[in-house]
C-alpha cells in the first residue's frame, strides 16, 4: 500500500502541470502548422540553425514523431544543419516536459533544461554546417511514417477560425498526444516511484563522478524515453543522492537518442551527420553536468524540493482538489492511451503504436 501511495504522490504533484503542459502543446501544434515550420527552416543559412534550435524547444513532438517531421524538412530543402538542430531540441524539450520539470524538480532545472536543449541543438547544427553540409542522397520511395500519429495530414484545408484551432489543439493534446505518450509516461511515473520507494537514500551518490556520468550517457544513448516520461525518473534519482547535473545528462541524452532513430536518420543526413549529432548531445550534456552541479553547490539550491514536499503542504484546499481531480483525469487518460496504443493493436495482430 505504501508503494501505491508513492505512485499516487507522483500523480498528485505532477498531473496538474502535465495536463496544462499538454494543453499548451496542443495549442502550439494547432497554431504553428508544419507548413510554417518548413518555410522557416527550409533555408541554407546560419539563421536556420538558430531558428531550428529555438523552434524545437517548445514543440510537442516526441522522439519518434519528430523523425518523420525532420525527414519532411530535409526533403523540403532544409540543410543537414537545420534538420539536426530541430531533431535534437524538439525531443529534448517541450512545454509539457518543462511544466512537469517545474512540478517534480525545481525552478533552476526548469530554466536550465530548455537552455541545454537549445545549446546541444545549436552546437550540432553549427558542426553540421561546417563539417557535413553536403546533401545526403535519399532513395526512399515511401514516406517515413510516424509511430505517434494515426491521422493523415490534410491537404488544401480551408482556413480555420480561432475557436476551431483552439478546439483542434485541445483534441490533439488530450487525444493524440496523450495517447502517444501514455505508455512511456506511465512507465516513467512507475519507475520514478520505484526508485523513490525501493532504492536506499544516497545509494546513487556513486554516480556523481565522471564514471557515473559516462555510465548515464551509455545507458541513455540506446534507450527510448520521451522528455516528459524521463522527468519523474530524474527527479527520483536526484532525491536519492544523484547530483542534478548527472540527472540532466539523462534528461538530454535519453529523449534525443535511441538506436532505431539513429539508424533511420543516417539515411538522410549520413553516418557522419549522426556521429556529429551524438557527439554534440554528449558533449553539451557532460559540460553542462559539471556546470550545473557547480551552480547547485555554490548557491545551495535545493533540488527536487517539489517532489519532497507532501501534497498537503503545496497549497490550499482548492489546489489540493485540483491535484486530486487532475490525478484522476491523468489515470483515465493513461489507461485510455495504453488500451488504444498497446492492447487493441495486439488483439488485432498489429504492432503496438507507442513510440519505441
Amino acid at each position: 500500500m505504501e508503494f501505491l501511495h508513492t505512485i499516487w504522490k507522483y500523480l498528485l504533484i505532477s498531473s496538474p502541470y502535465i495536463l496544462a503542459g499538454v494543453f499548451f502543446a496542443g495549442i502550439l501544434h494547432s497554431f504553428i502548422p508544419m507548413t510554417k515550420v518548413k518555410k522557416i527552416l527550409g533555408k541554407h543559412s546560419f539563421s536556420s540553425v538558430i531558428n531550428a534550435s529555438i523552434l524545437g524547444v517548445p514543440l510537442p513532438l516526441c522522439s519518434c514523431s519528430v523523425i518523420p517531421t525532420a525527414v519532411t524538412l530535409k526533403k523540403s530543402g532544409a540543410t543537414n544543419a537545420a534538420t539536426s538542430s530541430f531533431l535534437i531540441s524538439t525531443p529534448e524539450s517541450g512545454v509539457d516536459s518543462i511544466a512537469v520539470t517545474y512540478a517534480l524538480m525545481d525552478l533552476p532545472m526548469t530554466i536550465i533544461r530548455p537552455i541545454a536543449a537549445f545549446l546541444s541543438a545549436f552546437l550540432a547544427g553549427i558542426l553540421q554546417l561546417y563539417f557535413n553540409n553536403e546533401n545526403q542522397i535519399v532513395a526512399d520511395k515511401e514516406p517515413v511514417k510516424s509511430c505517434c500519429s494515426s491521422k493523415k495530414p490534410a491537404q488544401d484545408e480551408a482556413p480555420k477560425s480561432f475557436i476551431q484551432k483552439l478546439k483542434g489543439g485541445a483534441e490533439y493534446a488530450f487525444i493524440d498526444l496523450m495517447d502517444d505518450i501514455a505508455f512511456w509516461l506511465a512507465l516513467g511515473v512507475l519507475a520514478g516511484a520505484t526508485i523513490d520507494y525501493f532504492v536506499p537514500a544516497h545509494v546513487l551518490a556513486n554516480f556523481n563522478g565522471w564514471s557515473g556520468r559516462i555510465a548515464i550517457v551509455l545507458i541513455g544513448i540506446p534507450m527510448y524515453i520521451c522528455a516528459t516520461a524521463s522527468t519523474p525518473i530524474a527527479a527520483s534519482l536526484v532525491m536519492k543522492g544523484m547530483m542534478p547535473g548527472t540527472a540532466l545528462i539523462f534528461l538530454l541524452v535519453g529523449p534525443a537518442t535511441n538506436i532505431s532513430n539513429l539508424l533511420v536518420m543516417q539515411k538522410y543526413i549520413g553516418k557522419k551527420g549522426v556521429i556529429i549529432n551524438v557527439f554534440a548531445i554528449i558533449g553539451v550534456a557532460l559540460i553542462l553536468a559539471v556546470f550545473v552541479d557547480f551552480l547547485y553547490v555554490k548557491y545551495a539550491w535545493k533540488s527536487t524540493l517539489n517532489l519532497q514536499m507532501h501534497h498537503e503542504e503545496t497549497g490550499g484546499v482548492l489546489f489540493q482538489w485540483t491535484q486530486i481531480i487532475s490525478a484522476i483525469a491523468m489515470v483515465i487518460l493513461l489507461v485510455k492511451g495504453i488500451y488504444k496504443k498497446e492492447i487493441v493493436p495486439k488483439f488485432k495482430g498489429e504492432p503496438a503504436n507507442s513510440c519505441g
